[in-house]
């Protein structure tokens, strides 16, 4: 029976009883069986199986699912053998009391509602395991501590509650639990965009190292989510902890969907011959040495559409933390997108423990995080150095990606401004000055604040950064007309923008941008002046006019600045 190609099952007893498409990742519970690791940290990008496979390990060992081994027939962990013959891992099933909690619903404007939230689940988790309070297996003083455990209870309750349930978890069944945590870092990556980030650490890392570290009663522990956060942050003194992130070569192959996986499913469902274009739209991820991984929600979004394409993955929930972080980052970063959205990789060292705290100031934490995150693919890896620091050649991961960010930089201008920024497009391309003016400083007094990543911006690095998120604007939406460069050698210097027409019906513009300053120039106009003798003299139209760009198709602005006034001529 084919499978069907539904959306949005995670949970594994579900899909195997409603046969729901499914490829085999039982080999995770094997492989995690093997390695031994007290507490595993596991990193992916959203949407690639992280859920589906902790439920797949909680069915396997779960004593709730005692006796129900028919839900592995016919997958590896379950036919798995050992030298001699017999089953390898079939002894092991149901046998475990599992602890499950997930944080990925865990969205809070500040931290009152961010515990509340935590307290809830923790709260429910007591709930279902009500039975302990029968007989005299807890104390009387543990069965006072059992009714504290509410929605709200105190935070140093909180803290102890997941590592005291396991206490008891363990007399009663007489085997120590397993934990599983899903999505441990949504929590926090909403503290650090809610402006809550302190608060939540402190709760974090008391809750964790009660849960993880200091608890007797743990067996194994596994950790899912998109990001490692500093240890320094929140896993403070958990030593016991193996980290795997998108580098890693342990459990490669566990998440996501192979091309073979695909190009399968594709063939199944009558889609084959879309297999280039699928693979240029959606392939592109790497798990350590595995290349060519696909995601699982966009691959079955483009099934179950009948084939079509869209941007599926990169469409649903979750690109705010990555949208504030270009949006407001600086130059080096804006310039760096426009290197990547041309189609081009860059170099960077980064450093897999995402510091939240140094996200807006340090673009290799950027980089860091769009790594995580999926958004970025590593093409190469070289050690440099005596101390063989990692140096990763990065791009976007494929063209879904590429649309995400296209669509993402077009909402920074129509958030306020759209009709503003398009009408002065449409003068730009005309050469209508008295036009771009009016439309500019619309444009400009409605973004400037929302570029700016710092408390007191300066009259430079303001303009500079909306010059940056300015020049992603128009790539985005001249792509099919020019080329798009900035800060390029040209002449006898370098240019701020260059518009190269792709056919002969447009004409090329240069931009210099300058930021007035008072001790040289009395008014804009003569900053105006300025920007265009800088051109003229640095001769910046001599890589046009090399390519057969006559002069009287080349069109030179001086766009200058004065907070958040501009004046163009």
């Amino acid at each position: 029976m084919q499978q069907i190609p539904a959306l949005g099952y995670q949970n594994y007893e579900e899909v195997i009883t409603e046969n729901i498409f499914y490829i085999d990742k039982t080999g995770f519970i094997s492989e995690w069986w093997e390695y031994k690791d007290k507490v595993t940290l596991i990193t992916r990008p959203r949407r690639f199986g992280k859920t589906l496979n902790l439920s797949t390990v909680e069915c396997f060992f779960s004593n709730k699912y005692a006796g129900k081994g028919s839900l592995f027939e016919g997958k590896a962990v379950w036919e798995a053998k050992n030298a001699d013959g017999t089953y390898k891992y079939r002894h092991l099933q149901g046998t475990f009391p599992v602890i499950f909690l997930s944080f990925a619903n865990i969205k809070a404007v500040n931290y009152e509602k961010m515990e509340y939230k935590i307290t809830e689940i923790i709260a429910r988790l007591y709930e279902q395991h009500r039975y302990l309070l029968e007989g005299d297996l807890l104390s009387p003083n543990e069965k006072r501590y059992y009714e504290q455990i509410c929605p709200g209870m105190r935070d140093e309750v909180a803290a102890g509650a997941v590592n005291a349930i396991s206490d008891f978890l363990h007399r009663y069944y007489g085997r120590d639990v397993i934990i599983l945590l899903d999505e441990y870092d949504t929590p926090m990556q909403e503290a650090w965009l809610s402006g809550y980030w302190d608060e939540a650490v402190e709760f974090f890392r008391g809750l964790f190292n009660s849960t993880f570290k200091t608890n007797d009663h743990i067996f194994r522990g596994i950790i899912t989510g998109i990001t490692r956060i500093s240890k320094e942050s929140i896993f403070s003194g958990l030593n016991n902890l193996a980290v795997i992130t998108t580098t890693s070569d342990k459990y490669a192959s566990c998440f996501g969907l192979s091309e073979e996986d695909v190009f399968s499913a594709l063939d199944r469902n009558g889609l084959g011959m879309e297999k280039a274009n699928v693979k240029k739209w959606y392939d592109g991820f790497t798990f350590g040495a595995h290349t060519d991984i696909y995601n699982p929600w966009s691959i079955l979004s483009f099934i179950n559409s009948g084939g079509r394409y869209d941007a599926y993955w990169s469409n649903t929930s979750g690109n705010e933390l990555v949208n504030v972080l270009v949006k407001k980052g600086s130059p080096i970063i804006k310039q760096t997108m426009e290197e990547l959205l041309s189609g081009k990789s860059f170099n960077a060292e980064i450093d897999e423990q995402v510091v939240f705290n140094q996200l807006t100031g340090n673009a290799s934490a950027v980089w860091s995080l769009l790594l995580a995150t999926g958004y970025l693919r590593l093409d190469r890896l070289v050690q440099i150095g005596e101390h063989k620091k990692n140096l990763y050649t990065m791009r976007l991961t494929n063209m879904e990606v590429e649309i995400m960010f296209s669509d993402m930089v077009k909402g920074w201008f129509s958030e306020s401004s759209e009709t503003d920024y398009n009408d002065f497009i449409k003068a730009l391309l005309i050469n209508d000055k008295k036009a771009m003016n009016r439309y500019m400083n619309k444009v400009a007094l409605a973004t400037f604040s929302s570029f700016d990543a710092g408390n007191k911006p300066s009259e430079y690095s303001e303009p500079e950064r909306f010059y940056h998120g300015f020049v992603l604007g128009l790539m985005v939406d001249l792509a099919d007309r020019y080329s798009i460069t900035s800060n390029r050698e040209s002449g006898f210097g370098r240019y701020d923008v260059m518009l190269e027409p792709l056919n002969e019906k447009d004409d090329a513009i240069i931009i210099e941008f300058k930021v007035y300053d008072p001790d040289d120039e009395k008014t804009l106009d003569d900053t105006v002046k300025n920007a265009l003798s800088q051109i003229e003299e640095k001769c910046y139209v001599a890589s046009l006019e090399a390519k057969g760009i006559t002069p009287k198709r080349i069109h030179k602005y001086g766009f200058a600045f004065r907070g958040k006034e501009c004046r163009i001529g």
